[in-house]
């Protein structure tokens, strides 16, 4: 299945259904009246989160949808049927914003989460509703109103618990491979990983969500390489684990670039917990990796972890740290979640 992360879509309501004008004639009754019913209600148009789906490639084949309009009321005061609902099913942590996509209209995070984007229009009222003492033989009705229209985006930020930063060839594919059962592609050519990726871990008794993202290179947030498209995916990480290649000629230079452009994103990813790891550890002797070390620890100001998903050096180390911050970040949560429960809503 193909990776999308980006559609655009069309959606309308449907229209309330007319009023309608009639007047009930039976044999006897000499004035029978108005019993022209209400007209039905419009369809809405929802947006819900699914639990089975983890990409938005079917709204690159279907880019239009437009819910039933009502019916029109009808003699012998009926209504008329109010027109069906359309949902459009995404994945978690899927955000909708207006066509020129600076503005977020809903956003839904757990499955089960339901947002209308575009209200039906309501029903036009038949000429019974307008019976009075004074006009008792009314000869007009309303029509329905109309639906609402609009464009939209629909932008996916996957959810994540640790997500994979670093320049292009880090070692970040071989990495998750190494440790998840999931198979991204791995080459020796940079942007070798056009999507994102992601790896059920497992360790320490807790499972967490490992996120692969394409690399970044200087100049990302300006548009270059792949740009910072992919960087959404990791704004609701809990910790970012950078590899550094320990084979690249200036280690602290390629940690640097990094820190850079995610500053330049913004979104407080800059501020998110990093735990730095020197990859690609088997390609180099003892003497060269310590001094390779010794470079990025005085860039980084953290001691790096030496890291060769290859031959297996420096992993259980790094998935240690990785469980241990997202296990803090999870309990923080969890303590912040039950003093809200416990100070009750505001009341003025």
């Amino acid at each position: 299945m193909k990776f999308l992360d980006q559609a655009k879509i069309y959606i309308a309501s449907g229209a309330g259904g007319a009023g309608c004008i009639s007047f009930r004639r039976e044999k006897f009754i000499e004035f029978g009246g108005p019993d022209g019913g209400d007209g039905g209600k419009g369809g809405e148009v929802w947006v819900e989160c699914v639990a089975n789906l983890n990409t938005l490639i079917d709204y690159r084949y279907r880019q239009h949808f437009k819910a039933q309009g009502g019916r029109a009321g009808m003699g012998q005061n009926r209504a008329g049927a109010g027109g069906e609902d359309v949902v459009i099913a995404v994945p978690p942590g899927t955000q909708v914003l207006d066509e020129e996509q600076q503005t977020v209209l809903a956003e839904v995070m757990k499955p089960g989460d339901r947002v209308r984007l575009a209200k039906g229009g309501n029903g036009g009222f038949g000429n019974a509703h307008f019976k009075s003492s004074t006009n008792r033989a009314p000869r007009h009705a309303n029509p329905g109103l109309p639906g609402e229209e609009l464009t939209v985006w629909l932008r996916l930020k996957l959810i994540a618990d640790a997500g994979l930063i670093g320049l292009p060839n880090a070692g970040k594919s071989t990495f998750l491979a190494a440790v998840s059962a999931a198979k991204p592609k791995i080459a020796g050519y940079p942007f070798t990983t056009l999507h994102p990726n992601l790896g059920v871990v497992r360790e320490a008794g807790l499972d967490f969500v490992l996120a692969d993202i394409p690399g970044l290179i200087e100049g990302a947030h300006e548009g270059a390489g792949l740009g910072t498209r992919f960087l959404g995916h990791i704004e609701r990480c809990r910790v970012l684990l950078h590899l550094v290649d320990a084979t690249s000629e200036d280690v602290a230079a390629a940690y640097r670039t990094v820190r850079a452009e995610l500053r330049a994103y913004g979104a407080g990813i800059e501020k998110k917990k990093e735990i730095v790891a020197l990859s690609k550890c088997d390609a180099l002797d003892d003497a060269a990796m310590a001094a390779k070390a010794v470079e990025l620890k005085g860039a980084a100001r953290k001691k790096p972890i030496l890291l060769s998903a290859v031959s297996g050096r420096g992993v259980k180390e790094v998935l240690t740290a990785l469980a241990r911050e997202i296990g803090k970040a999870a309990a923080g949560e969890r303590e912040a979640s039950a003093q809200g429960e416990m100070r009750g809503p505001w009341r003025p």
